[in-house]
């Protein structure tokens, strides 16, 4: 495996951190919202001032990065407070009293991604924070979230539509400004999701990829040859022993694969999160984490 392909700690913190604007993408259940409270946290830790955007979703970052501030976006909300900026109080008020406003989206496609990239923009371009990293969709909904811009501009030949289209397409385009950093574990289905949605990103978006983050990789340290189970214990105890021991074998030599077949499908540098004894990841893990990020 090429030396460059793994990140140093210290070069991985400032390439993952490098835009004002960062994007965390990844098929559900890759541990996105854990990526995203970790980056959050290092940047903290090392005297930047963050925001953590988290969108429409249960208020998981609260309770990860408890000193970090974080704003909940949520599109019916952000549509109503646009007809508002724009000159349509009164029927924004019916709308939202109707429930009109929830089907909107459905109406007009990519007016719900676009209304919130455009609060996205808004906090990041207003000078409170140095790092705004947002909790973004899963994959199969980031390919579309992040072409509202580009598509509401073909569609929209001008007004305040075209005006936020614009805007947000000049945010996601400057690569001093957003980076997407995409997720996945080192598993067969996520590695082929990531790999797809990083091809659709570079063709059709254009914005710019960070470093990967491989979550919960096996560190395949202090792992047993099951030839070398000692036999002082019960016969039972032996024989669980040695199957605990081969299963984990295998699994590191099937994440490996995946990690090089990774390596090889996408040329992106990596930075791999080591797996956290734990069924559910708490504020603890994520600064222990991101202290192993940033030292």
């Amino acid at each position: 495996m090429p030396p460059e392909i793994l990140l140093s700690n210290v070069t991985a913190l400032t390439e993952l951190t490098a835009t004002s604007l960062v994007i965390v993408a990844g098929k559900g259940g890759v541990g996105k919202t854990t990526v995203t409270a970790v980056l959050a946290r290092a940047a903290a830790d090392a005297g930047r001032r963050v925001l953590v955007v988290e969108l429409d979703g249960k208020p998981t970052l609260d309770g990860l990065v408890p000193d970090v501030e974080v704003r909940h976006l949520s599109a019916p909300d952000l549509l109503e407070e646009y007809l508002f900026e724009h000159g349509f109080r009164r029927i924004a008020k019916r709308l939202v009293s109707t429930g009109v406003i929830d089907v909107i989206g459905t109406a007009a496609p990519g007016i719900d991604d676009l209304v919130v990239l455009g609060k996205i923009k808004q906090l990041e371009r207003s000078g409170e924070w140095d790092l705004v990293v947002v909790d973004g969709p899963a994959a199969g909904h980031a390919i579309t979230f992040l072409t509202a811009a580009p598509g509401l501009l073909d569609a929209a030949r001008g007004g305040p539509v075209r005006e936020q289209a614009t805007a947000v397409q000049e945010m996601l385009s400057d690569p001093n400004r957003c980076q997407v950093v995409l997720v996945t574990l080192p598993e067969t289905t996520p590695v082929n999701e990531l790999i797809e949605t990083s091809y659709a990103i570079e063709e059709r978006v254009g914005v710019r990829l960070a470093p990967i983050v491989v979550n919960q990789v096996d560190p395949a340290t202090d792992v047993p040859d099951p030839s070398d189970v000692s036999f002082g214990r019960a016969r039972a105890q032996v024989d669980d022993a040695i199957a605990a021991a081969e299963f984990r074998r295998e699994r590191i030599a099937d994440q490996q694969a995946e990690l090089d077949r990774l390596v090889d499908a996408v040329p992106l540098r990596q930075v791999r999160l080591t797996a956290r004894p734990t069924a559910s990841i708490d504020a603890g893990d994520v600064a222990a984490l991101a202290a192993g990020l940033s030292t």
